[in-house]
């Protein structure tokens, strides 16, 4: 079991587990996912780590078909310049490997920013802190475990 769904029983927050045979030549992990699972794209969100100018690292959740807006978040996050973290350094953070990375149960709190198209769905997808699990669950119930925030942060 991994620190996100330990952390998920733990609060009882209601949510589905589920699971997928990951291909290590897949060339997105999000996007492998959601194929492999049958879901759509708009609904399965990738974690992802970046820094600020001020150093300061943050998490932010797009929908596994789109991009992250790095200004947008270095606006969201209160910094001027954001870009992605180095993947030794969000592993280190986060305590997960990158295609793997959760954004709950992770060893740092780190800031998350969860992109706004969220809000349209009573359930997203988001990694398990494993290839090949995902977990499903209510966005505002990962917003109100995480300390999250809402913003528009996905092109």
């Amino acid at each position: 079991m991994t620190p996100a769904i330990v952390l998920l029983e733990k609060q009882q927050v209601p949510h589905q587990i589920l699971s997928y045979h990951h291909d290590p030549k897949a060339p997105a992990y999000g996007l492998e996912a959601a194929d492999a699972l049958a879901l759509p794209y708009a609904q399965v969100f990738k974690t992802l780590l970046a820094k600020l100018d001020t150093g300061k690292l943050v998490v932010a959740l797009v929908p596994v078909d789109k991009h992250l807006d790095l200004k947008r978040l270095a606006k969201a996050a209160g910094g001027k310049k954001a870009e992605m973290a180095v993947p030794a350094e969000a592993e280190k953070a986060t305590g997960y490997v990158v295609g793997g990375i959760s954004p709950l149960g992770q060893k740092k709190r780190l800031a998350l920013f969860l992109d706004d198209s969220a809000s349209g769905f009573d359930m997203i997808h988001v990694s398990a802190g494993k290839r090949g699990l995902e977990v499903s669950l209510n966005p505002s119930d990962l917003i109100q475990l995480t300390g999250g925030q809402l913003a528009a942060l996905a092109k």
